[in-house]
């Protein structure tokens, strides 16, 4: 049986301080952002960087902790203080409609751009203009599902760190590098002299993905630009990129939203760099 909640009161300091991380300011000053929810609090509580853990604090109701004993069991072995605490508690902390239970309190993740460029990735998806932060979580999903090596976001796109883009990760936050606060010319030029094809995706662009993997054009190293929702990308951004290329629409489909767009590049990137690769 678990002990009775220690928090029952959300004026404690540290209620409030992981209440506060819910505003941008906070997470940029203490470095810190929320994760919520079982799949991503066991995450962090498995992932660590540089040599530190990543969750360091960890708010559970009695009846979440009971539930998934493992996640708390793995947050205590990674050194993080466990709070147990009453359903008003947790609510205050949480920036969801239905809390469910587990809020854990994460360092942040960002790696260096150029520590992703030392790598030399195959597959980047590159964030510039995205502004809608549950669409740059599932991108970041699609990312992480399509076996991308990294996910860059401009210095012009959502905050990384937004409690909606953490949830529309669903723990994909903690599989690969992600980069932000990138000048896109930076990404795009860094991206280049590593060797990387740079292939903006438009729904308006010269090239069609299905004739560039007929092609073959799409088996090298590649990373997509992805822009802002409604507007697409900037003519500099096109301008900076090897290709400008469309998702074909088959169908009576005005167009496709930008995640399931990204889906549909990203894995047809990723299928055709598998043919491409050496077979063992």
């Amino acid at each position: 049986m678990v002990a009775a909640p220690e928090l029952i009161s959300s004026k404690s300091t540290r209620v409030a301080a992981a209440r506060r991380l819910g505003k941008r300011n906070f997470r940029t000053k203490e470095r810190l952002f929320l994760a919520e929810g079982p799949q991503a609090v066991r995450e962090a509580a498995g992932h660590s960087a540089d040599g530190q853990p990543t969750l360091v604090e960890l708010f559970s109701t009695v009846e979440a902790a009971e539930r998934y004993a493992e996640i708390i069991e793995a947050a205590q072995k990674a050194g993080a203080r466990v709070h147990l605490a009453d359903e008003t508690v947790i609510a205050d902390i949480s920036t969801t409609v239905t809390p469910q239970g587990l809020v854990g309190v994460c360092r942040f993740l960002d790696t260096p751009f150029e520590r992703i460029l030392a790598a030399r990735p195959r597959l980047v998806a590159v964030l510039a203009h995205v502004r809608d932060p549950g669409n740059a979580g599932t991108v970041l999903r699609c990312a992480d599902a399509a076996g991308a090596d990294a996910v860059v976001l401009t210095d012009a796109s959502v905050d990384l760190y937004n409690p909606k883009s953490v949830r529309a990760s669903v723990g994909s936050h903690f599989h690969l590098p992600v980069a932000v606060g990138v000048p896109v010319e930076q990404a795009v030029q860094g991206l280049k002299d590593a060797g990387v094809r740079i292939v903006a995706a438009d729904g308006a662009g010269e090239d069609d993905l299905d004739d560039e993997l007929d092609k073959g054009t799409m088996g090298g190293p590649t990373a997509w630009i992805f822009g802002n929702e409604a507007w697409g990308l900037p003519e500099e951004t096109r301008a900076l990129a090897d290709a400008v290329v469309r998702v074909p629409i088959h169908g009576k489909a005005e167009s496709l939203n930008l995640a399931t767009a990204a889906a549909v590049c990203l894995y047809a990137s990723a299928r055709a760099q598998r043919r491409n690769a050496p077979r063992p």
